[in-house]
């Protein structure tokens, strides 16, 4: 009940955000029509069309994306007729009887605009629920996850219908004071026409906006700021105050990737006030780790590795042990910083009764390879236990919604704490020891652990973070400046404008835009983002067939020098060799605000997302 109200408060918001604008006109050239036989059955068709249309994108693959362009074709081409209509109902006639039929029904046939039928109604909201494509905000990402992670669902579904009535609902205040404006205008000789008109020329620019890929590209680059904020305040006061959610790295356009919440999750009895100073040297943690529920079974994994004969571990196997459940993806920089950690808690309380238990849950579809797993496992140095977790199974059995995300588990098989993102590295060793003395094996040492991080595994400098984690791929794709916007799956010529803000960031060369990534089509071509932090990274694969791709990076038009990061040289060379998170940046000295620009040597490169550090 919590998700769906935060679904509705979320979807009402919408009409604030700038990517809203290129559907107001079809909206709009309702405001004249009765509610019940006008109004209603269009906001109703354009709910439900969008809920469908998003819960299979969500959950269909690759077809329901291409028959979902197909059908925007089609109702771009329906509403363009229909605004020809409104405009010049006598040039609309002359093109076509039966098109311009439909398009007149849809209008009320001229003079009678008020005689709108339900159903013509209704079939216009239908179209414009194919071309909505609202600003993937916060609470639009939670959204989103669930149904990708759940498949399909009556929650996901109702989820997805209540963000579009809260939608329809902000959009139904907007009809009704066009309405009252539309009325008070028809009392005036001629202004009812001359609006009628008006709205024509609306419904036309709206066509053009989303033909030219405005709606998802131009217009969703302005500032979301205000109803992101908003967004974010609503989700700390009605989904738990957990720090920013990392599930599927939440689609939040304007979020700064905040990796290490001061807070565990707010039904956790461990909040900001009561954490413990590093060098507190006590235990007295146990009265206040209350029991969250039992562990469930780890059953479900394709895979494990780092286990004899590569066996599942069973619930049963893990009786008097303390274990940390960890679900993590090996591409995630907020969990790639956090693998020092566990490593050296695994090593430090190995013969004291203590276990990590790894849970690889992909985010992208590469993460699920068997063999790309097992290469960062190695990468990484990760000698405690891995499942492999393609399916989600053991992620659904905690009902998790985070990478990463740590579930601390006492030796009777009870969750007694969590902690979801990066960080709180010292608080988390001290449940550890407190679990181990519950269990009788208190902890020689009350120190906690300092690894010494090297390349993308280092802290974080978060003071200077100004820059937030950002998707290439369409289906998260934010701040986007290249002119024309992203032209889904299809291969074409992109430029970099020539000053780009604070954040944003463009295509250079010929590129094909998937859902998950970009493809370099031709070689020569590049990526340019303007950031403000002292880490870049960004997740690339090589070539489909897997050969590597040669690139060369720049900071400001220069080489980066000491600047470079540990998959660079100081001359910006290096290559894409597996599909991995490669640190591209970690500038030397103090933290500024740059241009960087990454050109590929040779085609295929494949461009995921950028993180920050």
């Amino acid at each position: 009940m919590t998700l769906l109200i935060l679904a509705y408060l979320g979807g009402s918001l919408t009409i604030l955000s700038p990517c809203i604008l290129p559907v107001l006109p079809f909206v709009l050239s309702g405001s004249g029509q009765p509610f019940l036989r006008g109004r209603l059955p269009m906001l109703a068709g354009m709910a439900l069309t969008f809920a469908a249309v998003a819960t299979l994108a969500s959950v269909g693959g690759a077809w329901a994306v291409r028959a979902n362009e197909y059908g925007r074709y089609a109702a771009l081409l329906m509403l363009a007729v229909f605004g020809v209509s409104l405009l010049v109902p006598r040039l609309a006639e002359a093109i076509t009887r039966p098109v311009v039929a439909l398009g007149n029904r849809l209008t009320g046939d001229g003079a009678n605009a008020g005689a709108r039928s339900p159903w013509a109604s209704l079939l216009l909201g239908v179209a414009t629920g194919m071309l909505w494509a609202p600003c993937a905000g916060p609470i639009l990402g939670i959204v989103l996850t669930t149904a990708a992670l759940q498949g399909a669902s009556v929650q996901s579904s109702l989820l997805l219908v209540a963000y579009a009535a809260g939608a329809a609902t902000s959009l139904a205040a907007a009809l009704g004071v066009g309405g009252r404006l539309f009325a008070a205008m028809k009392r005036s000789m001629g202004a009812g026409e001359w609006l009628r008109r008006g709205l024509g020329v609306g419904v036309l620019a709206g066509v053009a906006a989303i033909a030219a890929g405005a709606d998802t590209g131009l217009l969703a680059g302005l500032s979301t700021g205000g109803p992101a904020r908003l967004e974010q305040a609503l989700i700390k006061r009605l989904h738990g105050n957990a720090g920013a959610p990392q599930a599927a790295r939440e689609t939040a356009p304007e979020s700064t990737t905040p990796a290490a919440p001061a807070a565990i999750a707010s039904d956790s009895s461990i909040g900001s006030g009561t954490l413990l100073a590093a060098n507190d040297t006590s235990f007295g943690l146990g009265s206040r780790l209350p029991v969250e529920g039992q562990m469930p079974a780890l059953d479900g994994a394709v895979k494990w590795f780092n286990t004899p004969n590569d066996a599942p571990i069973g619930r049963d196997q893990l009786q008097g042990k303390v274990t940390l459940v960890y679900f993590w993806t090996y591409s995630c920089i907020n969990c790639i910083r956090t693998l020092p950690y566990l490593r050296a808690w695994a090593d430090k309380y190995k013969d004291q009764g203590f276990t990590v238990i790894g849970v690889h849950t992909p985010e992208f579809a590469f993460e699920k390879n068997l063999d790309n797993v097992r290469r960062a496992i190695g990468d990484f140095k990760i000698n405690f236990p891995v499942a492999v977790d393609s399916n989600f199974r053991i992620w659904r059995a905690f009902d998790n919604n985070y990478w990463p995300a740590a579930y601390f588990v006492d030796a009777r098989g009870n969750i007694r704490h969590h902690q979801f993102g990066e960080g709180d590295y010292a608080n988390s060793e001290r449940v550890i020891q407190t679990l181990l003395a519950e269990a009788g094996h208190p902890s020689a040492s009350r120190s906690v652990v300092t690894p010494d991080a090297k390349g993308a595994q280092a802290a974080p400098d978060l003071l200077k973070v100004r820059s937030g984690e950002t998707y290439v791929g369409y289906n998260q794709a934010s701040n986007f400046a290249s002119p024309g916007g992203i032209r889904p799956d299809v291969a074409r010529g992109y430029s970099v404008p020539r000053i780009l803000d604070l954040n944003q960031w463009g295509l250079a060369g010929q590129w094909t835009v998937g859902g998950e990534q970009a493809t370099l089509d031709r070689p020569d071509g590049g990526i340019v983002y303007r950031f403000r932090a002292r880490d870049l990274h960004l997740v690339l694969g090589p070539a489909a067939d897997g050969r590597a791709v040669r690139f060369v990076v720049t900071i400001d038009g220069k080489a980066p020098g000491a600047s470079h990061g540990a998959d660079t040289d100081a001359n910006g060379n290096g290559a894409i060799t597996a599909t991995r998170l490669y640190q591209l940046v970690r500038q030397a000295g103090e933290v500024g605000e740059h241009t960087f620009e990454i050109r590929f040597l040779d085609a295929g490169a494949q461009a995921y997302a950028f993180t920050f550090g």
